[in-house]
C-alpha cells in the first residue's frame, strides 16, 4: 500500500487549525497549547516558526475575523457554527486576508481539504462558500492575480 505524502503547508495548516481548536474549546494559554500540541504533533523547524505565526496572528486578529465570518453566514449564525467549522473559517479568513503571498486558490482549496478530514460531510462546501463571499470581497486585490 502506497503511503500518501502530505504537502508540508497542509501539514502546518492542520496543525493550526488543532491548536485554535484547542484555544477555542479550553480559553488555555495560546503558548501552552502551542507547546503541548508540538509535543505530539512532530513539526519541522520550519513549519514550526510558521505555525507560530499563523496561530498568533489568528488570535491578535479574532475580533476582525470572527465579524467577517459573521458578516458572510447566510441562513445561519456563529453561535450555531460547529467549532470544527468556525475555526477552519478562522484559518482561512486570516490566510485570505493577512498572508498576501498565499493565492486565494489555494487557501479554498486547503480550508475545503482540512473541512472534509475533520469536519462533517457538508463542511466543505459550506467552508467554501463563505471563505468565497470573504475573498470576493474582502481579499486584497493583487491576491487575485497570484
Amino acid at each position: 500500500m502506497e503511503k500518501k505524502v502530505v504537502p508540508r503547508r497542509r501539514t502546518m495548516r492542520e496543525f493550526v487549525f488543532k491548536v485554535i481548536y484547542q484555544y477555542d474549546f479550553t480559553g488555555d494559554s495560546l503558548d501552552e497549547i502551542f507547546k503541548y500540541t508540538l509535543e505530539n504533533d512532530r513539526l519541522d523547524q520550519l513549519s514550526a516558526k510558521e505555525a507560530w505565526d499563523f496561530a498568533k496572528g489568528i488570535i491578535e486578529n479574532l475580533d476582525e475575523i470572527d465579524s467577517l465570518i459573521k458578516k458572510h453566514l447566510i441562513n445561519w449564525t456563529f453561535e450555531r457554527l460547529s467549532s470544527i467549522d468556525k475555526n477552519i473559517l478562522r484559518l482561512g479568513t486570516y490566510e485570505l486576508l493577512f498572508k498576501d503571498d498565499i493565492p486565494i486558490e489555494v487557501t479554498l482549496n486547503e480550508a475545503i481539504e482540512i473541512a472534509k478530514k475533520f469536519g462533517s460531510d457538508k463542511s466543505g462546501k459550506f467552508v467554501n462558500g463563505i471563505l468565497d463571499r470573504i475573498a470576493k470581497e474582502h481579499a486584497p486585490r493583487h491576491k487575485f492575480d497570484l
